[in-house]
């Protein structure tokens, strides 16, 4: 089963409380063993790309670019860190845009805001079983007929390289193995892809 992932994708870090004291966020998250439903989020409205800096529409799913990145309680480089991410290919969320910096929200739904440049617009998601303690299976073809490639564990990261009829085209690896395995999982079974995207 692909997914027994041990890397800690985010850190909290000290935030300013408003007596001016430090407050410290001692929790590690591990976000790639997590084991949550699969969120069923449609955008509300999606904004405009006019409307926006980019001119791209509003949400829309991107990855890290790098490693570390500090993530800011605003939209500049003179607001705090609330915290970081440690690896890059990370899936977030872009929900709005200020000049060249976006606003994300990852898979816990913390928020915060990076500059552009540490973002990239390649796919990826988390395995998200539909079926507490589950797994996500993966198929050869986008059928649940075809044959079993492989089995997904709650919270494995994949890189998604295209959706179509409610299936995703998804690779992934586990951490030390040189093998990737491929092939098409349900779409409702990603945190990355919104119900019913397209794209290849």
């Amino acid at each position: 089963m692909i997914g027994q992932f041990k890397s800690v994708c985010k850190v909290m870090l000290p935030l300013a409380a408003i007596s001016g004291r430090a407050r410290l966020f001692s929790a590690l998250f591990l976000a790639l063993l997590l084991c949550v439903p699969a969120a069923t989020t449609v955008p509300a409205a999606a904004q405009s790309a006019a409307d926006n800096p980019s001119g791209l529409p509003l949400p829309r799913f991107v990855t890290t670019r790098s490693h570390p990145i500090n993530v800011r309680v605003g939209p500049g480089t003179k607001y705090d860190i609330a915290w970081n991410f440690l690896v890059s290919g990370v899936p977030v969320e872009i929900i709005q845009e200020f000049d060249t910096w976006r606003k994300i929200r990852d898979f816990d739904g913390a928020e915060g805001w990076v500059h552009q440049s540490l973002l990239d617009g390649s796919r990826a998601g988390y395995a998200t079983p539909l079926v507490a303690n589950g797994e996500v299976e993966m198929h050869a073809d986008p059928s649940d007929q075809a044959r079993l490639a492989a089995r997904l564990a709650a919270g494995a990261r994949v890189s998604i390289s295209a959706c179509e009829n409610s299936w995703c085209k998804v690779s992934a690896s586990q951490p030390g193995e040189r093998t990737i395995y491929s092939g098409w999982v349900h779409q409702a079974e990603l945190w990355g892809v919104y119900p019913e995207e397209t794209f290849d």
